[in-house]
């Protein structure tokens, strides 16, 4: 039968998730998933941030269904098309003039990694520069350029050839707490005879979602862009993961200030978990000339439809004032098990409602993700040896839900405690 496990063994050995979670999911709505067998959970995952208004929102759906019955066009590739047009317009009215932000939008390939990709490509094509600066446990993705990019040794590996002209750089707090890892950067830059040349950009992301919910703080990244900017290098923010107001703002940098030279977005942006990403380009660096960069399926109508009406979330400050009020409820609750915990073992990390556990020891991570499956509650670890349980329901998630996940979440810690005193 179609829902029998053994199926899967047909699929390649590179999968991930399902090996740690044989469950066979069929139905998602909102927050909550339903197994083949009518079982509920409740999903801290949200397709690892591109459902950040949960499964099937009711709004998107609606949209969609009626673009489809009105034989709306599938795919365009780069020509014009009323879903695409629509976006554009709405996406300029609604995110950027009110924030006094001014963009062109390259769609590129339907992945957060082809964005960083034509982000990488750009940046060194303008600069006439090869070489790109990331970060300590940074994560872009996993094809080559992105990959270079990446600090995950595990995904590094297996590149197959070398991944070049990358200097890698602190992140944020790399050295601890009283070491200011961008004033040693900038000492590097700047100073004859270190032998640092300047780079074509430097790219970050300001809260690392794969590399363990690592927060930058924002004098850090104003310091980071004033040494771009000093460099005549470009500054990218990969806003994949803590974009789309994961963090709280619809762009996670927006209260530190800064004015990336070039914005990745992909994941959430679509609002469906449909296929799209963009790249957001200040006018003065869009010096593409036309089909430099492509993809075939840089033209997503469906996902243009749904991130359009995605939109409407942001019409107002509702939704972030209900992202706030959640995130202070997720951050009291890990506070409170902390409590629980010998001290300095374990702390809570992140930001907004992307936030999570940090524990010294990985594989209490690892037990505590096991405990919450059987408490069905959906999670995943992240951070470069696994040990941050990460927390990333849908920011459209009802208080109820919210609570009594967090309550399963409490009961598998309490369960791990047990065995483990």
């Amino acid at each position: 039968m179609y829902y029998s496990t053994a199926v899967y063994q047909n699929e390649s050995n590179v999968r991930s998730y399902c090996r740690d979670c044989d469950v066979v999911f069929a139905i998602g709505t909102g927050a909550t998933l339903k197994d083949i067998n009518g079982q509920s959970y409740i999903d801290f995952v949200a397709g690892a941030g591109s459902l950040n208004y949960g499964h099937n929102n009711p709004h998107l759906k609606h949209e969609l269904l009626r673009y489809i019955k009105q034989n709306g066009v599938t795919t365009t590739l780069d020509f014009h098309s009323v879903a695409k047009s629509r976006f554009i317009e709405r996406f300029e009215r609604l995110i950027l003039k009110p924030r006094g932000m001014s963009y062109k939008l390259q769609f590129t390939g339907p992945t957060g990694t082809n964005a960083v990709e034509a982000a990488l490509k750009l940046a060194r094509k303008c600069t006439a520069r090869t070489t790109v600066a990331a970060f300590s446990n940074a994560y872009h993705g996993v094809t080559l350029g992105a990959l270079a990019v990446t600090a995950n040794i595990d995904k590094r590996r297996v590149a197959g050839v070398e991944l070049s002209n990358v200097i890698r750089l602190p992140y944020d707090g790399f050295f601890g707490p009283d070491i200011d890892s961008a004033d040693i950067i900038s000492t590097l830059y700047l100073t004859h005879g270190s032998g640092y040349e300047p780079p074509a950009a430097i790219i970050l992301e300001t809260v690392q979602g794969e590399g363990g919910l690592n927060c930058a703080q924002p004098q850090w990244l104003r310091k980071i862009e004033r040494l771009c900017q000093d460099l005549g290098a470009l500054l990218i923010v990969d806003d994949i993961q803590a974009g789309c107001g994961r963090t709280g703002t619809f762009f996670s940098f927006e209260l530190s200030g800064i004015s990336p030279d070039i914005i990745c977005l992909s994941k959430s942006i679509s609002g469906y978990g449909l296929p799209m990403s963009v790249v957001l380009i200040k006018p003065e660096h869009d010096c593409w000339e036309p089909g430099q960069h492509n993809g075939t399926f840089r033209g997503n109508n469906q996902a243009f439809i749904t991130a359009n009406s995605a939109l409407d979330f942001w019409k107002d400050r509702r939704l972030e004032t209900k992202i706030n009020e959640n995130s202070v409820t997720i951050r009291n609750s890990l506070v409170e098990l902390l409590a629980l915990a010998p001290p300095e073992t374990v702390h809570v990390v992140g930001k907004g409602m992307l936030m999570g556990l940090k524990f010294n020891d990985p594989q209490n991570a690892s037990r505590l993700s096991r405990a919450c499956l059987e408490q069905k509650l959906l999670v995943e670890t992240c951070g470069p040896s696994g040990e941050v349980l990460k927390l990333m329901p849908p920011l459209t998630i009802d208080s109820k839900t919210l609570a009594k996940g967090l309550e399963k979440l409490q009961q598998a810690y309490f369960n791990i405690m047990a065995v483990n005193s």
